[in-house]
């Protein structure tokens, strides 16, 4: 996909620039191995290890934890961490990180582990109400006042990203709905991205993370365009992400050219070496690009749906609750979402469906929608992912409900390329009850 520069055409009353953030990276197998030579060059002497207790006795942790006591950092583990974390638990884990009294962090693990410890790292290093830094109109939306203390980034799945963002997603268990913090503060020091930790990775836990990483990207790309964005706050004021920009364009571009050849291969077979390592590298692609870009409806949606869900299980997941996880919720609701916004820029959605290997002999501006949705429904079957909503057990009497938890997620909604109300948003949830 080639950048688009005349896209992004100055208009009256918008930004003269955007501003990106990303973390420092090293990518390759065997790097997790170097996470004690970087927490020593950080000044890390006393570090908060952050996993959860699935991984907490595996050969990752361990490999990282040796690593740091050969460069003589001392490591006070936290392993109860949350999976798809909750307001209450990043009160606790702020509270460990207080009381430990560190001047580093490392995290080893999936989403909900980095952005747990993006979290307690921001609370235990300037103490707030929790509230405080939480989304606007949820929470204050105040911005993060100074730097937070080192942390070292070691994803073990190929699909979040998380590894290079400013956010952290949880529930709130008042709203039952997912929310977040953004700053560039949050921004990982340094991300070890080490393919290895793929081998081990369940079907289903790949398919999720996957579908996580392709919809980063789409949503880059058809994001709204940042010169259109709605708030034109210049300098430091700029917000973490600032809609579609040449940058996140080309990252973009190329996570979605990987997940259409190699996503189907990684979820089939796990000895397949080449289809996760590409799908780690295209995880933390599209990382960057949507902290740049933001995501937009497809995530504001997924939202609800992941709090809404109930007696809902999915092998390769914690046992012993309803749980979506993040990538099925996300996906179950693209296609409908690429029906809708692609005559705003037909063209972008075009070029997102030939990335992903989507056939566009014959296909005119008019075919956008179709072709991306189609193509997107094609890798779902491919890795048995639920047809639609109604899967999960919804039906039309839960529209308004739905469209009521997904109401407060305006940060990523109007980031859309089109506006979004109300009845838009029960429109599309209806039109992801099936899809085949």
């Amino acid at each position: 996909m080639a950048c688009c520069h005349a896209d992004f055409a100055l208009v009256e009353g918008s930004d003269r620039g955007f501003t990106l953030g990303m973390p420092t990276f090293t990518f390759g197998a065997g790097v997790l191995a170097e996470a004690g030579a970087n927490a020593a060059e950080l000044g890390i002497r006393r570090a908060a290890l952050f996993t959860d207790r699935y991984l907490a006795a595996g050969e990752h942790v361990a490999k990282v934890k040796a690593a740091l006591a050969e460069s003589h950092v001392d490591v006070v583990m936290y392993d109860e961490v949350q999976i798809e974390p909750t307001d209450r638990s990043l009160q606790q884990a702020a509270l460990f990180a207080r009381e430990a009294r560190v001047d580093g962090y490392v995290s080893v693990g999936g989403g909900s582990v980095m952005d747990t410890c993006k979290a307690a790292n921001l609370y235990a290093t300037h103490p707030a109400q929790f509230m405080t830094f939480v989304n606007a109109p949820i929470g204050a939306g105040q911005r993060v006042p100074g730097v937070l203390k080192p942390h070292i980034a070691c994803p073990t799945t190929c699909g979040t990203g998380s590894e290079t963002t400013g956010i952290a997603i949880f529930t709130l268990s008042s709203l039952n709905a997912k929310t977040g913090i953004l700053s560039r503060r949050l921004i990982p020091t340094v991300a070890l991205v080490d393919p290895d930790v793929t081998k081990s990775l369940p079907a289903n836990v790949v398919a999720s993370t996957g579908f996580d990483c392709m919809s980063h990207a789409l949503e880059s790309v058809t994001a709204r365009l940042w010169p259109r964005r709605l708030n034109p706050a210049q300098g430091i004021a700029r917000p973490v992400s600032q809609g579609a920009n040449p940058f996140s364009d080309a990252l973009a571009a190329q996570a979605l050219d990987s997940v259409g050849k190699y996503l189907v291969r990684a979820v089939r077979d796990a000895a397949d070496i080449e289809a996760r390592t590409e799908m780690m590298y295209a995880a933390m692609l599209a990382g960057i690009a949507f902290n740049a870009a933001g995501c937009h409806l497809p995530h504001g949606l997924s939202y609800a749906v992941s709090g809404l869900t109930r007696d809902w299980h999915v092998a390769g997941y914690p046992e012993g609750k309803s749980l979506v996880p993040h990538g099925m919720a996300v996906v179950l609701n693209n296609p409908s979402v690429w029906r809708h916004t692609a005559p705003a820029h037909p063209e972008r959605h075009l070029r997102c469906a030939q990335c992903l290997g989507a056939d566009l002999r014959d296909a005119s501006s008019d075919d956008a929608g179709e072709v991306l949705a189609g193509r997107v429904i094609e890798l779902m079957r491919a890795t048995g992912m639920p047809n639609g909503l109604a899967a999960l057990g919804f039906d039309d009497t839960q529209l308004d409900a739905l469209a009521t938890g997904a109401e407060p997620q305006y940060r990523v909604i109007r980031n859309a390329p089109v506006d979004i109300g109300r009845d838009e948003l029960k429109r599309l949830y209806r039109a992801a009850l099936t899809y085949w």
